[in-house]
């Protein structure tokens, strides 16, 4: 009765700590909806998000385009108006002459973007002009990048970087300047070459790109071929090292494109236009977080949606596991009778089918634990008397009788160093067999204990045998019950050595076989008829022909403890033939070292 009330507490203690079905049937509705939910708004979400960076993305290229399409424009402009200049200036008779001047000058005031119009000799002397017509003295106009340019490369129109226009005294302006060698004949000569220089105002520019807008943040520059900025909104912060544009190294590889990359953090989205025959770039860079905010829109609202529907699932959840477990909740209400220890009642509740048929179970259930609780009741009564007998052998006064005496003949015999070697052997056979209470044992301490037994039995029996014990080094930390192995040496010393003319020996071996741990325990001995070897594990007959001492009743014990512990699969398995010997066979399961609990099944 006190394992039935422990199982019992047990099971009120597991009920206790386990939620109601009222719970998990809420808790699994409302999940399997968040779930699907989770699912449906995660693809909505990546598609939606996919869909605004896509847009975001053709939004910022076609406003990359456009900058290109109109810078294109301004310059195909500004270079049909260097080639009107280019062919009044090859025609004209004299370059300083009236006439010139006012083509020069009425050209240059029909466009408010054009500061000056400029023509130098290949010596870098100033030709004509408008409308300055001398130049500062400290100026080396040869020095000049547009000159060089221009003098180096006489069939392309070349476009400088923004630059301060230093060549007249004044008004400094930031110019772009337009420079190409031209021929001219000056005074009916013969025909020259010269260099035409064409500053336009850097505004222009600058106002047709400042329009554009990518964003709060986002911003357009312009670079020429070799990297050197034509327009930045920070343009002179970098020119002072102040900042840095960090993508410039990645752009030279861009004709047309785009790329992303980050910087402090942020993740930018770069486009890459270039402008025909110059090879300026144009560069378009946008915040993807300013991009893509309807994604982040999206999100806010997904939360709030599903937290909306979470809290309505929960409360149909939970009225439907209401209306579904209620005939149940009644049903548990009447097991607490039988929860108190009445299992001879039957319980009989109304309700749906299910519940009915759950009542039935219950009460064959019922039946069933009162079967299994006395058949638990015989075991456990086995069991005791098993420990018993296990105690009775490991105290066994007739053989301590028979060692001390033993001892007392070879003191008085000068026999010392048997003396010390039996005294000690017993000492550890005994220090082992107690085990500080424990059942199961290390295998490497089992085989220890029987080795002093064989010791102390080698001594009394005046070596009439030799024994072995060896091991596998994979076992000797497995577990084993204890005192398994003394009763089968024993009946092997006294059955089947002890009458035997000649010197007998005994094996001990184990090992791993068939994934079991296998200890073979071996003699040479007189052996036992096939009758006796079959009944030697019955408990209900006792074998002919052997005298009281010898019924086997310590080697039925030790099957029925390993039986009872590890269960019906392992066992002793015996092996005899008449004047041949005996195997007896130990089938155990493989326990490590901490499967061993010390404790044997109930």
């Amino acid at each position: 009765m006190g394992i039935k009330w422990r199982g019992w507490a047990l099971l009120r203690g597991a009920r206790r700590g386990k939620r109601s079905i009222q719970v998990y049937m809420t808790t699994i509705f409302t999940a399997i909806v968040v779930i699907a939910m989770l699912a449906v708004g995660l693809v909505l979400h990546g598609k939606f998000s996919r869909t605004a960076e896509e847009s975001a993305y053709l939004n910022t290229d076609q406003i990359v385009e456009q900058v290109n399409f109109n810078v294109e424009y301004y310059l195909r402009g500004m270079e049909e108006l260097f080639r009107q200049l280019e062919e009044r200036v090859s025609k004209s008779a004299s370059l300083s002459g009236k006439e010139t001047l006012e083509q020069l000058a009425t050209i240059v005031n029909t466009r408010n973007d054009l500061v000056s119009v400029s023509v130098f000799d290949s010596g870098g002397a100033l030709l004509t002009g408008y409308p300055h017509t001398r130049l500062r003295s400290n100026v080396d106009v040869k020095s000049q990048r547009w000159f060089s340019y221009a003098s180096g490369y006489p069939n392309y129109l070349q476009y400088s970087p923004p630059h301060v226009q230093n060549l007249y005294p004044g008004e400094y302006r930031w110019v772009v300047s337009l420079s190409q060698s031209v021929s001219i004949r000056e005074n009916g000569g013969e025909r020259t070459n010269a260099v035409m220089l064409l500053d336009v105002n850097f505004r222009a520019i600058d106002d047709m790109c400042r329009r554009v807008a990518l964003g709060k943040k986002g911003y357009i520059y312009i670079t020429d071929p070799d990297g050197n900025l034509i327009y930045h909104p920070e343009q002179q912060l970098i020119y002072l090292g102040l900042k840095e544009e960090p993508n410039g190294a990645e752009v030279m590889n861009y004709s047309y494109g785009s790329f992303y990359n980050k910087q402090n953090g942020e993740r930018r989205l770069v486009h890459v236009k270039t402008v025909k025959n110059i090879g300026w770039k144009i560069v378009g860079v946008a915040y993807m977080d300013e991009l893509v905010t309807s994604a982040k829109e999206i999100s806010v609202f997904m939360v709030w949606f599903l937290v909306a529907v979470l809290v309505c699932v929960v409360a149909v959840s939970a009225y439907m596991s209401a209306v579904i477990s209620k005939p149940i909740k009644r049903l548990g209400q009447s097991m607490k009778s039988v929860e108190r220890g009445d299992f001879d009642s039957v319980i009989a509740v109304a309700g749906t089918r299910e519940v009915e048929q759950l009542s039935q179970r219950y009460n064959l259930m019922l039946g069933r634990i009162r079967e299994l609780m006395r058949e638990n009741e015989r075991e456990q009564e086995a069991k005791r008397r098993s420990e018993l007998e296990v105690l009775q052998a490991q105290i066994n006064p007739h053989f301590l009788y028979n060692t001390l005496n033993s001892v007392v003949r070879l003191a008085e015999g000068g026999r010392n160093s048997e003396v010390v070697t039996m005294i000690t052997s017993l000492s550890r056979l005994f220090r082992i067999s107690l085990s500080k209470g424990k059942n199961i044992i290390p295998l490497q301490d089992e085989l220890e204990h029987i080795r002093h037994y064989l010791i102390i039995q080698n001594i009394r029996f005046k070596h009439k045998f030799r024994f072995t014990i060896e091991a596998e080094e994979a076992v000797l930390s497995c577990m084993t019950l204890k005192l398994i192995l003394q009763p089968l040496v024993e009946n092997a010393i006294q059955h089947g050595i002890e009458m035997m003319p000649d010197e007998g020996e005994i094996r001990v071996k184990a090992g791993i076989s068939d994934e079991k741990l296998l200890i073979v325990v071996a003699d040479n001995g007189l052996g036992m008829p096939e009758e006796v070897m079959k009944t030697i594990l019955d408990r209900n007959r006792t074998a002919a022909g052997h005298r009281s001492t010898g019924s086997g009743v310590g080697v039925r014990n030790v099957h029925e403890r390993i039986r009872l512990t590890f269960g019906e699969p392992y066992g002793l398995e015996f092996e005899s033939r008449l004047e041949e010997g005996t195997t007896v066979k130990v089938w155990l399961p493989l326990l490590d070292g901490e499967a061993g609990t010390g404790e044997e099944k109930p």
